[in-house]
């Protein structure tokens, strides 16, 4: 029962190709301890995405200094809550994107698209703390330097229990990461956020129904509602005759794949200021996922562009305006 899996739904055309990420990692800045402590006693939050009171330990790194951009980028990785077979795996890496000053800035979690080279999310957290908004782009499990040298392991797999456990390492990462920006002092604890594209954006969303401290969450081509939007796909043809077969049905599946849809929980958000970015012809996230993500969210805030997913490249400058804008509002 395991042919029609999370990645068979999410990658009908997520992915581009992916790329490797810059793996030196200089000497260490600094070194410390964060203490995390859940917001509440959690009683609403799902059990495979809770976290308890603990500590962890990090170690931040200068990487880049970039003196005509007024911010400075280290490199920070800590160890993940959730331990699996891969070695490289336990270890979460992100890049920090701290605006020179004091602050107190914002603070936001940026998360990538499946291809996961990078590019994009750089280009997000680069845009952000160019206004002065702390970015952390935060590399997704068996991203980066998280796969093993020569691996062709991947976050979503065929295997669905594989699958379904990386994205609950993804959330609690989240979790950690939000708690990491707000132990800084140059960070504004009350103004703490997430954002994501494309498969980032279903990832983000769900991090943040999870994680109180994340306040304001901007979602970018993405959306809600995965096997009503994607069961039927002729693209999903082989996965779907497969799950079939074995005597799944559209209802069997749409219990397994809960825990993972932002719908799910989308009544959290209602609580949280919430940016959504759709393209009018995407045709990898269709507009009826957005719509659904935004109805089931009190209808936030929805700017649609009129673009298939791809071609959403072509609003990049706009769209960052109103995500910098998002973050930046008192």
């Amino acid at each position: 029962m395991q042919f029609f899996s999370l990645a068979g739904l999410l990658s009908l055309a997520l992915s581009v190709p992916a790329g490797g990420a810059d793996t030196l990692i200089p000497e260490s800045l600094e070194k410390g301890t964060v203490r995390f402590v859940p917001r509440d006693d959690q009683s609403s939050i799902p059990i495979r995405y809770r976290l308890d009171k603990h500590s962890f330990e990090y170690d931040l790194s200068r990487r880049l200094d970039l003196p005509n951009n007024d911010l400075d980028v280290h490199h920070l990785q800590f160890p993940s809550p959730v331990e699996t077979d891969t070695p490289e795996n336990n270890t979460v890496h992100g890049e920090y994107y701290r605006p020179r000053g004091d602050g107190p800035f914002p603070g936001v979690v940026v998360l990538d698209i499946m291809g996961g080279d990078g590019s994009v999310s750089r280009m997000v957290a680069t845009a952000l703390a160019q206004k002065h908004v702390a970015a952390l782009a935060l590399r997704m499990p068996y991203y980066g330097e998280r796969r093993p040298p020569g691996s062709r392991l991947r976050m979503l797999t065929p295997d669905f229990d594989h699958s379904m456990e990386a994205v609950r390492q993804t959330v609690l990462d989240v979790r950690r990461a939000s708690a990491w920006l707000e132990s800084r002092k140059e960070v504004d604890a009350k103004r703490l956020g997430v954002v994501g594209t494309s498969l980032g954006s279903f990832m983000g969303t769900l991090a943040a129904e999870m994680e109180p401290r994340l306040g304001r969450v901007a979602i970018l081509l993405g959306g809600g509602g995965l096997i009503d939007a994607f069961y039927d796909n002729p693209r999903a043809e082989i996965f779907r005759k497969s799950w079939e077969v074995l005597g799944g049905s559209k209802a069997s599946l749409a219990k397994l794949i809960a825990p993972a849809d932002p719908l799910t929980n989308a009544d959290k958000l209602k609580a949280r200021k919430v940016l959504i970015i759709a393209g009018k012809r995407d045709e990898i996230v269709p507009p009826r996922m957005a719509e659904a993500l935004w109805k089931a969210a009190g209808e936030p805030k929805i700017i649609w562009y009129d673009c298939t997913h791809h071609g959403a490249v072509k609003y990049i400058v706009p769209a960052m305006a109103h995500v910098v804008k998002h973050f930046g509002a008192e």
